[in-house]
């Protein structure tokens, strides 16, 4: 006999059996009888009991083979049952999806015909195999928990894209999503499913119903009496709409809720069953019974410390029952029900995984006496068993079911050849094996066993009816503290609980990073560090096809225990090298971002694309990081680029066809609906043509091109580095310290970790915050309610139930989410998570201040790095603030100054070209400046980076977007400016608010400081204040001309007699465009009261003209708005949803403010010749002023007599914004405008027609041109030589203009 051992045979040649003691002593062979005794034993007999010894057969190593198969063909007279097996079903005796003919739709299948996602509108699929008698089951794996269909149908029902299964006669469902039944009609019917959840299918043909169960717990009975009788088969079956997916057990694994006396639609392997458990039996044994030589007797031996030892005759027993063993452990049913079951048996004594080493043996025991193609089908059998086991389990209270997978999990991974094998073939080739660091969230919290773990709710009720949180908080009372600690006892029990799990979780990813490994090839580390970048690659390549990504909720479990699982082997590395850095001063140098160590597939780098950027910059390349950049690829990369488009069209071009050359299986991405996944699949359609054709958003069928991952070559040494070579640390710049900073590998998985948060990981921390929000919005209502109850009369006592009703029904909710949402907050929200996110924030912020030294190179920096600062930043202030308070963490004041930093200084980085970078960079900012604590930030960085922030908002807002930087002008002077002190707007107050936490909402806070600067940098620069002020006015005049142009649409629409509905986004641009106007007429006032001189003083050259320019814009706001009965007044009174901060107020008092500094405060010279000014301008109308403080002129009152409840609009009206002083101001300025006007009108003397200037008409003639001598006003020849040379009316250059003074004697 020869065993199927790895490279190692046993034969009776090299084992001679021997009587003799002491030859038995010298080689460990043992004697004849003992022999004899031991297999006899091992290998009992099918009832367990041994024969006497006189009647047994005497067993050696020559006839123990003809042994086991007399002992295994014992019970094979059972396998008559298999002709029943045909009765009451027909179809292959295999059982899958019918992926031939049995489908209806774009459906796309795993290549074991299992698993199926849903790839069209309403996609439906059966099985190939239907039953006509007797009872029947089978269970399907929830991927996802939305829209589905799940049951049975006949041959004859016929499913389209808006029917499925269900939705015809002789189709019966259950949807969990919809907690439904269907069968041409709907009732309700069950609970609701979650991801993870198994639904059972089962169908009495005798009886003539159909019922489901979720987990184990029967649904009852969904339909009686359906269509039985000649030609009536029932099929597994299921619709399911776009993105949602399942996996389908019929008997090809054992089923997780068996039921008594309903039969797997597939059978199970009875004899290989049989079999194995006799072999693993027999292998037990080997276990329990040890050989004592010296004594020469049989001893019973601890299973949990048994080791081989090298001894032959046990070696030589347990290649006989590998030979037998062995094939059946590749088959998924008996690695499940037997192998997996022992393991687990092993591992319920309790302890620590290190104490089982049993476990070990066993694999050791594999890879030597199986075929290696064999150990490699049934370790990759056992971890898809596990990962399965662990995804669909329920939860219960202690988590036992996920502990007790995970320990076995890590127990097979602590086998290094084992390891190494599933990280290079399995984990993350076949296996969704992220998933085992997920931990799903029970959506139904009773069975989950919450109610136990947490008995008493608590929510917190200090909410206004605006939804914020109530400054004015009252005192808690007795009662309520008590139910408050005791809901965070209860809090801190789960969290106990979920850490344990955790903790099993960080374990697993510690020996994947095992880099002291190296026996028999590479290190688990390296291995781990290529398929973890691929697994990146495929995320980030494929962004817009939902169907290839890693579900974002396992992406940030991931992310949690990868960054655990970091720290842990960084500050080991620490420990051991005190000169490297510890895990709190972590970053990324900046020479992996171009010495082309690690790749980032095709993402965006700062300077714009990686070619681009080697063609540009590799002369820095080379002076400042040694690095050189060969010609030859520079050369591939541009023909690269060039035949992209051509191979994209081409590719389109012949795709249908080759889709159903090949019957329509196409290669399947690889995060699907399965829980373990093979890559290849088939792709099923319909209408292959017309489907696949036209329709682009099919991601699975575009070409994307993706570059060859050149990290499947690297060694350790390529990322380690040795002998003088630095690895992934090449090319380090001269601004770099020489330094070390841990193992390059940990660097490489830090980079990736960055990568993951921004690839998926920040979105779902914004999701999840939706149960807090639920939260607050019932204990809203409940609130209200329970004071409505107070108020409810007596006598009403129909309204007094019904309250009650309502009362009841917010409670029963409030107790679930409350219970939901501790579980959310331990898993998501949680301190150690935040601790994580302000980790990753501080190793952003770190590695961008390294780049930023770099000078030009920093352009290679990819852009994430900047996003996932923002993005951290953004989701402590945010999302976890309702549990935890970022205040609280180590350092947060320095951290937030130097991230204030980095959003001042690159904002305008010319090194940045992205414009979606910068916009992002520029909303951060804008946001930054927002709230007090952020903006004091922004106030403590260094007095430089101040002042080139401030000049840099300043700069002209032509050819770039301005609408940020303006509002982050703006608010630095909200607060400031005339009856600018207002949070929301005073006609808005009753309405209801929006959230409370948007940047647009918080409480002025100006900036004294950066207002300061931004006067100084326009007085001293006599460049900057005019082509700043000239960009504002002209967008000015853009913003408001482009809002009465719009109102005028929207009124006309309005007054039209049949029943016209305005377009909504054109309602939303007219409200935007009034919104810039406003705050573009705030930052005039800003810049009027910070620097008067810039229009005051005209000995600078662009003075007057600026001031002529104002008063005119200035003007024409004050005609449009304050004329009675005008457009404005109209539209406004619409009340338009849409355009409610359109109104009177907010644009008059910003137009008031910037008055008030010219004719008011101003010294009296310049204030003389600001009114001159305003008063020259063609569009003054004295009435507009009186408008503002409500004077209306004779003529309209007596037109307006009738409408005695209009009001009239008044800045007196609102003194809770405006202060008494600004108002006397007002007044002051009416009645110096009012003396002037007169004045004025007394004093001018009439213009004939010939002296105005042809341009205006406004203004005389003052300005002759050289050298055409052609004239003007000053004022219109000084705003047309901003941007032209050219004479008004000759074309020709100006070269000078003189001014003009008509002779005396004409």
């Amino acid at each position: 006999m020869t065993s199927r051992g790895a490279g190692t045979a046993f034969s009776r040649k090299s084992y001679r059996l021997s009587t003799e003691p002491e030859k038995s002593k010298a080689t460990g062979i043992v004697n004849s009888r003992l022999l004899n005794d031991y297999l006899h034993r091992v290998f009992t007999s099918a009832d367990g009991n041994q024969p006497a010894a006189a009647y047994r057969k005497y067993l050696t190593f020559q006839n123990l083979q003809e042994h086991l198969d007399r002992l295994l063909a014992e019970e094979n007279g059972s396998e008559d049952s298999r002709d029943q097996v045909a009765e009451g079903r027909l179809g292959p005796s295999t059982v899958v999806l019918d992926h031939t003919s049995g489908f209806e739709g774009l459906l796309l299948v795993d290549d074991d015909l299992l698993g199926v996602i849903g790839h069209s509108n309403f996609g439906s699929i059966r099985a190939t195999t239907c039953v006509y008698k007797g009872k029947w089951i089978y269970e399907v794996l929830i991927s996802s928990q939305g829209l589905m269909q799940i049951g049975w149908c006949t041959l004859n029902c016929r499913f389209n894209q808006e029917e499925g299964v269900g939705d015809t006669p002789d189709s019966y469902a259950y949807d969990g999503n919809r907690v439904r039944k269907w069968n041409v009609t709907t009732t309700n019917y069950g609970k609701s499913w979650a991801a993870g959840d198994i639904v059972s299918c089962l169908i009495d043909l005798d009886e003539g119903t159909i019922a489901f169960c979720l987990n184990g717990i029967s649904l009852g009975t969904a339909f009686d009496n359906i269509t039985r009788g000649a030609g009536m088969a029932y099929f597994p079956a299921i619709s399911l709409s776009f993105k949602e997916s399942v996996a389908f057990n019929f008997g090809s694994r054992p089923l997780r809720y068996p039921v008594e006396g309903y039969r797997p639609l597939q059978d199970p392997p009875v004899a290989d069953l049989a079999k194995a458990r006799k072999l693993l039996g027999y292998l037990k044994n080997v276990i329990h019974i040890g050989i004592d030589v010296t004594e020469g007797k049989l001893v019973e031996k601890d299973t949990s410390m048994w080791q081989l030892q090298g001894e032959p005759t046990v070696l030589i027993t347990l290649a006989h029952i590998f030979n037998y063993f062995s094939p059946l452990m590749c088959k998924v049913y008996l690695v499940e029900d037997v192998l997996m079951t022992f393991l687990l048996s092993i591992l319920e004594r309790g302890g620590a995984v290190e104490a089982h080493p049993l476990i070990q043996q066993l694999l050791d025991l594999m890879w030597l006496l199986m075929e290696e193609y064999e150990v490699h089908e049934c370790l990759k059998q056992l971890l898809m068993s596990l990962l399965r086991a662990y995804r669909f389990s329920p939860i219960i209270p202690d988590l036992g079911l996920q502990i007790h997978y995970l320990r076995l999990t890590i127990a097979v991974l602590k086998h290094e050849k084992s390891r190494k094998y599933l990280l290079s073939n399995v984990l993350f080739d076949v296996l969704r094996s992220v998933v085992f660091f997920y931990i799903k969230s029970p959506l139904r919290v009773e069975e989950a066993g919450l109610q136990e773990l947490i008995p008493t709710t608590w929510w917190p009720n200090r909410f206004t009816k605006e939804g914020k949180e109530s400054k004015e908080v009252k005192e808690e009372s007795a009662e309520e503290r008590l139910r408050r600690r005791a809901y965070e006892r209860g809090c801190q029990r789960l969290k106990k609980r979920i850490e344990v799990v955790e903790g099993l979780q960080v374990q697993i990813l510690k020996l994947l990073l095992n880099n002291k490994d190296r026996g028999g090839g590479e290190a688990s580390r390296y291995i781990f560090l290529n398929k973890f970048r691929k697994f990146l690659q495929e995320n980030a390549s494929n962004r817009g096809n939902l169907t290839v990504l890693c579900p974002p909720e396992y992406m940030v479990c991931f992310l949690h225990r990868l960054i655990a699982a970091l720290r842990f082997f960084w500050d080991g590395h620490k420990a051991k090298t005190p000169a490297a850095l510890s895990s709190e001063e972590a970053y990324i140098p900046p020479q992996l971002f171009y010495n082309g160590k690690v790749d980032y597939f095709d993402l965006q780098r700062l300077g714009g694309l990686l070619s681009h950027l080697k063609k540009t910059l590799k002369d820095d390349l080379a002076a400042k990081a040694n690095v050189l950049i060969d010609p030859a690829e520079l050369q591939a990369v541009t023909m690269d680029d060039l035949d992209e488009d051509e191979e994209s069209a081409t590719s389109a071009a012949q795709r249908p066809s080759a889709a159903l050359a090949i019957g329509g299986a196409l290669a399947r991405p690889g995060w699907l609906s399965s829980p373990t996944l093979g890559r290849a699949n088939r792709f099923l359609s319909t209408a292959a043509v017309s489907l696949m054709n036209p329709r682009r958003p099919l991601g699975t069928l575009e070409k994307i091109k993706v570059r060859t991952l050149s990290v499947e070559q690297r060694t350790e040494e390529d990322i380690e580095g040795s002998h003088g070579n630095e690895g992934l640390l090449l090319g380090r710049p001269p601004e770099e310290p020489d330094q070390p900073i841990t193992e390059n590998s940990l660097l490489e998985v830090l980079d990736g970790i960055v990568m993951m948060y921004n690839l998926s990981v920040h979105q779902q921390l914004g999701k999840m915050v939706g149960v807090s929000d639920d939260v607050n919005e019932y204990a809203m209502a409940l609130k209200d309610t329970e004071e409505k109850i107070s108020r409810c009369p007596k006598r009403r006592r129909d309204i007094h139930e019904e309250l009650l009703k309502s009362q009841k029904v917010f409670s029963e909710k409030l107790n679930h989410l409350s219970r939901r949402l501790a579980w959310i907050n331990v898993t998501i929200y949680s301190k150690e998570k935040m601790q994580d996110v302000y980790w990753l924030l501080q190793v952003c912020i770190r590695t961008i201040e390294h780049g930023d030294r770099t000078g030009s190179l920093f352009a290679f920096m990819p852009e994430f790095y900047l996003s996932v600062a923002m993005n951290s930043y953004s989701a402590l202030k945010n999302y976890f603030s309702p549990v935890n308070s970022m205040e609280e963490l180590p350092g947060y004041e320095e951290t937030l100054m130097r991230l204030a930093a980095i959003l001042a200084k690159h904002f305008a980085d010319s090194r940045i070209v992205g414009t979606d970078i910068r916009d992002s960079l520029m909303q951060a900012l804008a946001s930054y400046v927002c709230y007090p604590h952020s903006l004091r930030a922004v106030e403590r960085i260094p007095e430089e980076q101040r002042i080139s922030m401030m000049k840099n908002l300043l700069a002209p807002y032509e050819q770039r977007p301005w609408a940020q930087t303006n509002w982050i002008l703006v608010r630095l002077w909200r607060g400031c400016g005339f009856g600018y002190r207002y949070t929301r707007l005073p006609h808005l107050l009753k309405t209801k608010p929006e959230d409370a936490s948007l940047p647009s909402l918080q409480k002025p806070c100006p900036s004294t400081l950066l207002q300061r600067h931004m006067a100084d940098l326009l007085r001293s620069d006599r460049d900057l204040a005019p082509s700043f002020l000239n960009s504002v006015l002209n967008q000015l005049n853009w913003a408001f001309s482009e809002f009465i142009g719009m109102i005028q649409e929207i009124q006309q629409a309005a007054e039209r007699l049949e029943r016209n509905f305005v377009d909504s986004r054109q309602l939303k641009v007219c409200a935007t465009c009034f919104d810039l106007s406003v705050s573009l007429l705030r930052v005039l006032e800003m810049t009027v009261t910070l620097a008067p001189e810039i229009f005051l003083d005209w000995n600078r050259p662009s003075s007057e003209l600026l001031l002529r320019r104002l008063a005119q814009l200035l003007n024409q706001v004050l005609n449009r708005v304050t004329a009675e009965r005008n457009l404005f007044d109209r539209v406004v009174n619409l009340r338009l949803p849409g355009l409610e901060s359109v109104d009177h107020y907010p644009i008059l008092v910003a137009v008031t403010g910037i008055l008030v500094r010219l004719l008011v405060r101003a010294p009296s010279a310049e204030r003389e010749r600001a009114t001159a000014v305003l008063l020259a301008d063609p569009c003054f109308q004295l009435r507009s002023i009186q408008y503002l403080l409500g004077h209306a002129e004779p003529s309209a009152l007596a037109a307006a007599a009738p409408a005695t409840d209009k009001r009239h609009f008044s800045l007196h009206t609102y003194t809770e914004y405006i202060s008494a002083e600004e108002l006397a101001k007002v007044d002051t300025m009416l009645s110096h405008l009012s003396e002037e006007s007169k004045q004025a009108a007394a004093t001018t003397l009439p213009t004939s027609e010939e002296d105005l200037c042809p341009i205006c008409y406004a203004h005389p003639i003052s300005a002759i041109f050289r050298p055409c001598s052609h004239k003007s006003c000053k004022a219109c020849i000084n705003q047309h030589l901003m941007n032209n040379k050219d004479c008004f009316f000759c074309k020709a250059t100006i070269t000078g203009v003189d001014d003009f003074t008509k002779p005396a004697s004409s």
